[in-house]
């Protein structure tokens, strides 16, 4: 009876070592940037405030005042390709005789954040957030969530919503609000988009430079970014 049930027993074995090497693979996948082909430019990543230090950060992903509820970023720092980088400067030295500067909430962003915030968001808000099988422009470093802040005061002005507010308020061309808000918000967009960005759709604090496709996903932690 072994002899007969040794070969029943081999495929039963074989099959569940296959199941378990397919959902390693799998869990692999799910864990590790997605894998681009073609040829990207070098990275060429750069702190902002070290570019411009009248940038302002406000960076809530290394807070508890986001909306996972708790720190993704071990340090509050960002950073943008250089190209972008010397974009926002521009745009920064245009603000400052209106009497505005930038107030940053995030730059280049690690894919496994990315991940995280897919993970942590309902279904129906997941046009507010990257799917980390595409990768976002932040993980390529050419993207950037901000806003103005008050030369006079240091205060952040007042916009249509709050940074990560995930409903129509946020939408760039948000009809509701005060005009004192739209007013800002059309502002920062102007500024921005005569620069090289252009904003996201949903969201009036995004902006994406142009060539972010030329840069590759990364997935460095600032502590590693030189």
């Amino acid at each position: 009876m072994e002899y007969l049930f040794a070969p029943i027993q081999r495929l039963y074995y074989l099959k569940k070592t296959i199941a378990v090497l397919c959902l390693l693979a799998l869990f692999s996948c799910a864990t590790k940037p997605p894998f681009e082909k073609g040829t990207f430019k070098k990275s060429d990543l750069v702190e902002l405030v070290k570019l411009d230090p009248s940038i302002h950060l406000d960076i809530r992903y290394a807070t508890n005042n986001n909306f996972i509820g708790r720190p993704v970023y071990t340090e509050a720092r960002a950073f943008l390709q250089r190209p972008a980088a010397e974009a926002l400067v521009k745009v920064n030295t245009e603000l400052e005789p209106l009497g505005y500067g930038l107030l940053i909430f995030d730059g280049y962003r690690p894919w496994s954040v990315t991940k995280v915030f897919w993970d942590n968001t309902p279904e129906d808000k997941k046009n507010f957030v990257a799917d980390p099988k595409k990768g976002s422009r932040h993980n390529r470093g050419c993207a950037i969530d901000l806003t103005l802040y008050d030369l006079t005061t240091g205060k952040q002005v007042a916009m249509t919503s709050d940074y990560d507010e995930m409903n129509e308020n946020a939408y760039p061309d948000f009809t509701g609000g005060t005009k004192e808000q739209r007013n800002n918000r059309d502002l920062l967009r102007q500024k921005m988009e005569a620069n090289g960005f252009k904003v996201y759709k949903y969201e009036w604090w995004h902006f994406d430079f142009q060539g972010w496709e030329s840069y590759r996903i990364e997935n460095i932690p600032f502590s590693e970014v030189h």
